[in-house]
């Protein structure tokens, strides 16, 4: 029995995988799988969380959920920002060689989205140059650095200008949060997950970054963090030309309609500021699997939500991503 529209899921643009490649792993300093337990160790820190490591229970969820393809990332626990130079080639390599198989035996329902490690932006941009040679269009990448440097930082100037040539789709995650008092509460999660995406945002935003650059398609986890709240003061800021403001380009409220965000809000007033601050047409599907602070019970922690917006999130705006990008099939990604 064909579902009713409302009820399919065209495109979940974030969801998490960790691939296990026994082999390969062997061959890396800080990591080691427990096959036993299930349980990857990474730098000293158990990752526990063992759907992460079977495609096979993020395909059933699909199934469960009536989601047609999902976009998949590396999670946070395996972004080790304080990997520099050959050493940040190499674990890249082995995420992105791991999701794209992954990706390969999924029957076309999984992607895989490349990480990009932020932390070395050199090595960020020959890996998204090599990826968008061999066709693969699709890109993951931190928020933050792992340290001080801003996205704003004219060490991603290269990363920027190759995504950009390419019309190159980016999901970008936030990573940890740096601060200490956050560390009560969970709110390293509930309160600096959002806030480190509107620090990312903002410095590019400021930066001029989404200005010269309006061919790459970025979308920001989590409504675009407390973006949506923030830009009204950005604006401010802009309009009374704060000190290290530029106030001769267009101001942020007028550059934020061309980002993308997921629709992981937990409220309808939420995804309302976002949809007013980035376009009804930019807020996409994103269930966070397997995390539990995500839609993992899509239609049922959405049911509450306007159909139309439920409508908009789950089919209309995948589509016209997929149209836009060129990958309504597949095509385009390696």
């Amino acid at each position: 029995m064909t579902q009713p529209a409302e009820s399919r899921i065209v495109l979940d643009v974030h969801a998490h995988l960790a691939p296990v490649v026994t082999a390969r792993l062997a061959g890396l300093d800080g990591v080691k799988w427990d096959a036993a337990a299930r349980v990857m160790h990474i730098d000293g820190h158990a990752v526990t969380m063992k759907k992460l490591f079977e495609p096979a229970e993020l395909l059933a969820w699909m199934d469960g959920n009536r989601v047609e393809r999902a976009w998949v990332s590396a999670p946070p626990p395996l972004y080790r920002q304080q990997l520099h130079g050959a050493a940040a080639r190499a674990w890249a390599d082995y995420l992105n060689q791991g999701l794209a198989e992954i990706a390969a035996g999924s029957a076309g329902r999984i992607e895989a989205l490349f990480h990009l490690p932020t932390q070395d932006p050199t090595i960020a941009a020959e890996i998204a140059s090599v990826a968008l040679a061999q066709g693969h269009k699709l890109f993951s990448m931190p928020t933050g650095t792992g340290d001080d440097r801003g996205l704003s930082d004219p060490a991603f100037e290269d990363l920027w200008q190759v995504l950009d040539k390419a019309s190159a789709f980016v999901f970008l995650h936030p990573g940890e949060c740096a601060d200490g008092r956050l560390r009560a509460f969970y709110l390293s999660n509930l309160l600096g997950n959002p806030y480190e995406s509107s620090v990312a945002l903002a410095h590019l935003v400021f930066a001029g970054v989404l200005q010269r650059y309006p061919a790459m398609t970025l979308c920001f986890a989590h409504g675009g963090g407390l973006a949506p709240m923030a830009a009204g003061r950005w604006d401010r800021g802009h309009a009374t030309a704060r000190p290290g403001i530029d106030p001769s380009g267009p101001s942020p409220m007028q550059q934020l309609p061309g980002v993308h965000v997921d629709c992981i809000c937990h409220s309808e007033s939420a995804a309302i500021l976002a949809e007013a601050t980035f376009g009804q047409e930019q807020v996409l599907f994103g269930s966070d699997w397997p995390f539990p602070m995500g839609l993992i019970e899509p239609h049922a922690q959405l049911q509450d939500f306007a159909a139309e917006r439920q409508l908009r999130y789950k089919t209309g705006n995948p589509r016209q991503l997929l149209r836009r990008l060129g990958v309504e099939n597949g095509a385009g990604v390696a």
